[in-house]
């Protein structure tokens, strides 16, 4: 008997265990060679585990259980023939069922009611009565009157005027715990190391979203006519960014003890929201992309982290992270340092705000945007500077992000 033991891969560098998320075969099921038999989730990414042979297949391990790189998780017996295609068993003829003629039985003749006495004082209130039903805005034919032949008394009125308290006890109370994944662990881990080893600070602006507007309006059916892409808000954030990182280079750089390490390329994390959680795939050399570069590239991991197959090199670097919460309705807030990095850029909705504008107060397309920042290497003339410089780029696209020429930097 060929016995295959499938081992646990690593899924990237530094990487040591990864938690069994979901089993996609159960034991003693035929596999096919490369066939998902299992989802693994790592601290950065959640893969898909392939069978690497043909046959029967012993699962060694549970769903949710944690596992070293290199462990065992599963057994294939590769000589098992593929078990042949059962028949459906013949269906057995159903009996008709036998229907009892029951005898009717004569109904009971209905008990003759006694006739209600009706008088002047039914549901009439009383002056107190009528007082408290006034005030209170309730008709008297709201209200049974407990009274002599149903007048209605003061007491009545004070009842109905108060409204119902509801009862403490008899909702439903239940509760639910489920195990946190190691991503989502990881997350956590990660955003409380921030807050507690970082010197983190945030510094806020607006920019006038007018000009991207114009642009986007005028050209997004010819720019998705040849390109096949949307032209939309994020590739001209990523190029004001990247062109804010040139002239500061201290926001492009990281920490790591007594030494600060710069770096000469901008490689740029764009949080994206999957079926696990928020993930940060990396544009490598943003600075060198142009819009459509950028589009392209953002379109292409975003479809890979909703369909769960970004890789965990796709996501691992980057030397500054854009994050869109205003695709969520937010207004403002302060985003969190994705370390190694010393600074993230966070983008808000967009609101139509009375703004001065050469004297006049005028409606324009206004966002907030906010910079949160590791003071530690980064000064605060460094960090408003480089906000200052991504306002610039946005409030003017034409001159500082498309050097005069709208369609040469659509590429139309």
């Amino acid at each position: 008997m060929s016995i295959l033991e499938m081992k646990v891969p690593s899924p990237g560098e530094s990487i040591t265990e990864v938690e069994i998320a979901t089993w996609l075969v159960q034991d003693g099921d035929y596999v096919e060679k490369d066939q998902p038999i299992a989802e693994v989730d790592s601290d950065k990414a959640t893969l898909e585990l392939p069978a690497e042979q043909s046959g029967i297949i012993t699962l060694k391990a549970e769903e949710g259980e944690v596992v070293q790189v290199g462990q065992v998780v599963c057994l294939i017996d590769m000589d098992a023939a593929k078990p042949a295609g059962s028949a459906a068993p013949a269906e057995t003829p159903k009996e008709e069922p036998k229907t009892e003629v029951k005898k009717e039985e004569p109904a009971p003749a209905p008990k003759a009611e006694a006739p209600k006495t009706e008088t002047y004082a039914a549901q009439t209130p009383s002056p107190a009565a009528k007082k408290i039903l006034d005030e209170k805005g309730i008709a008297p034919s709201q209200v049974s009157g407990s009274g002599r032949d149903g007048r209605i008394t003061k007491d009545d009125a004070v009842t109905a005027s108060v409204p119902a308290m509801g009862s403490a006890s008899g909702g439903n109370r239940g509760t639910s715990t489920t195990k946190l994944s190691v991503l989502r662990r990881k997350i956590a881990a990660r955003l409380v190391s921030v807050k507690n080893e970082t010197a983190m600070l945030t510094t806020f602006n607006e920019v006038d979203m007018s000009e991207i507007f114009r642009i986007r309006k005028q050209y997004k059916e010819e720019f998705a006519a040849k390109h096949g892409i949307g032209l939309g808000f994020m590739s001209f954030f990523t190029k004001a960014v990247t062109r804010a990182l040139k002239l500061y280079p201290d926001v492009n750089a990281s920490i790591d003890g007594d030494f600060k390490t710069n770096y000469d390329f901008a490689d740029i994390s764009i949080a994206v929201s999957g079926p696990k959680g928020l993930m940060v795939p990396v544009l490598r050399n943003a600075e060198n992309m142009s819009l459509r570069g950028v589009e392209a590239n953002i379109k292409d991991l975003a479809l890979k982290v909703r369909d769960g197959k970004i890789s965990v090199d796709e996501m691992t670097g980057g030397t500054f992270t854009i994050t869109n919460g205003g695709t969520f309705g937010s207004m403002m807030s302060t985003p969190i340092i994705n370390p190694p990095q010393s600074a993230i850029l966070g983008m808000h909705n967009i609101i139509q705000r009375p703004v001065a504008v050469d004297g006049q107060v005028v409606i324009r397309p206004m966002m907030y945007v906010a910079m949160s920042y590791d003071h530690r290497i980064i000064d605060g003339k460094e960090s408003v500077g480089f906000l200052v410089a991504v306002k610039e780029a946005i409030d003017n696209p034409v001159e500082f992000l498309m050097d005069g020429d709208e369609r040469k930097a659509l590429e139309l």
